[in-house]
Formats: C-alpha cells, sequence, structure tokens
C-alpha cells in the first residue's frame, strides 16, 4: 500500500491494525498510546505506536531426547499404535463372528511381543547413551572425568608441540650472524 495506490489513510490505518501494512511484521498487533501521558507502557513517544508480536518464544524447559533415543521412541510408539488398531480389529472380528478373527488375533499377539521389544528397546537405547555419553547434571558423572582427562592430555600435546617448535626455531637461528 503505497501512497499513490488509491487507499485513503483511514483505511490503511484499518488495513495496519489487521496486519495487511507490508511495513508491520506478520503477526504484530497494534498496540494503542495512552493519550493522558503521551508515551506508551515502553516509554515510545506521541504519535509513534508499536507492534507487539503475537507470542513470545520460550526456551524449552526439557533437554531434547538424544537422536538416537528420540528414533527408538518414535519407533516403538509407531508399532504401538498398530498393536493396538490390530487388537481393536481383532476384537471387533471376534464380536462379528468373521473368519478374520483368528488371523487377526495371531497377528495381534505377535505384534504384542514385537511392541514390548520396541518398548525395551528405547530403555535400553537411553541406558547406552547415557553410559557412553555421560549424564552431565550429575556432579559425579564419569563422562565429565573422562572429558577433564581429555582436556589435560590435549593440554599436555599442545605444550609439548609448542616447545619442540621452540627448539626447532633456536636451531634455525643458531647459524645466524644477525637478526636480518
Amino acid at each position: 500500500m503505497a501512497p499513490g495506490d488509491g487507499v485513503t489513510a483511514p483505511e490503511r490505518e484499518q488495513g495496519r491494525e489487521f496486519g495487511l501494512d507490508p511495513g508491520v511484521p506478520a503477526g504484530a498487533a497494534l498496540r494503542q498510546i495512552d493519550p493522558a501521558g503521551g508515551q506508551d507502557e515502553r516509554g515510545r513517544g506521541e504519535g509513534r505506536p508499536y507492534y507487539r508480536p503475537l507470542w513470545i518464544e520460550e526456551p524449552a524447559r526439557k533437554r531434547r531426547l538424544p537422536d538416537p533415543v528420540r528414533t527408538a521412541a518414535v519407533r516403538a510408539v509407531l508399532i504401538t499404535a498398530v498393536t493396538l488398531i490390530q487388537a481393536m480389529v481383532a476384537f471387533l472380528c471376534t464380536m462379528a463372528g468373521s473368519w478374520l478373527a483368528f488371523p487377526m488375533v495371531l497377528s495381534s499377539v505377535t505384534s504384542t511381543v514385537v511392541a514390548t521389544w520396541g518398548v525395551l528397546d528405547v530403555w535400553v537405547t537411553r541406558q547406552v547413551w547415557n553410559q557412553r555419553n555421560g549424564v552431565v547434571s550429575v556432579p559425579s558423572s564419569t563422562a565429565r572425568a573422562l572429558r577433564r582427562e581429555r582436556r589435560r592430555a590435549r593440554r599436555q600435546e599442545r605444550s609439548a608441540a609448542r616447545s619442540q617448535e621452540r627448539i626447532r626455531r633456536r636451531q634455525g637461528r643458531a647459524g645466524q650472524l644477525s637478526h636480518s
């Protein structure tokens, strides 16, 4: 909506109110200025409305599951959902007296075993991940001690490399008579 596009000022203000103004970010709401004080809640001057977003991003309360654990959990949920559907179909076929009841009961039993394996897989995958990567929040975490040892070893390697480089530089200057 440019100045020469045939839209009057009140129509433009109404469009801004509904988020149709290209200068207003999508999802922003128009906040009116307090006429008595001359400033809005944030202390901005008269005649300058500001736009408040409809939502504010908040950090997640819990950390995300590690990728292998999340993959196992999604697999377990899908297998469990299919198992429940099979069990319901088996029940309905049994109630209806259908010939499909017996095969569905057999597949439901098999699916139940597979679903149990899927849920146990989530638990085992989580335990393995915790053992390999450590639980950082626990003060006596083995992962923290391992990281500390690795850091110490890297520092020693770097200091040894620096001292070797210093020795090489000194040996290179031993034959020189001047600094140039």
